[in-house]
């Protein structure tokens, strides 16, 4: 089933999680959008740099640490995804509150241990 992904943090650097991560969604067929600091292209896929109003978000995969996260809240409450994913160091309790008064779910997970693990 595809679902269409946010990537918030990307990176244009190969090593990054980010990108790792962009490049697997690509390859199991998820529509993918992108939105870091710097615009580039990753797998075909463009990083905005500006914060779109996205339709039908599925799932927000997090790559930015906590201290970053709160100036997204809104916004990311705003796209009204069935799920945000908080990759490992991105963890968040008081996020994690405010999505669940926003009936948003959340997991605590990797992106790519649950795309290769047919978790995602």
């Amino acid at each position: 089933m595809n679902k269409k992904t946010l990537v918030l943090g990307a990176s244009l650097k190969p090593e990054r999680y980010s990108n790792i991560a962009i490049n697997r969604l690509v390859n199991y067929n998820h529509e993918v959008k992108a939105f870091g600091l710097r615009e580039g292209e990753i797998a075909g896929i463009s990083i905005d740099t500006e914060l779109l109003d996205y339709e039908g978000i599925d799932t927000v995969t997090l790559y930015l640490n906590p201290a970053r996260q709160a100036q997204y809240y809104d916004y990311i409450i705003g796209l009204n995804p069935k799920r945000v994913i908080f990759n490992p160091r991105t963890e968040n309790p008081e996020f994690y509150k405010l999505l669940s008064e926003n009936n948003i779910e959340y997991e605590v997970a990797c992106t790519l241990v649950l795309l290769g693990t047919n978790q995602y």
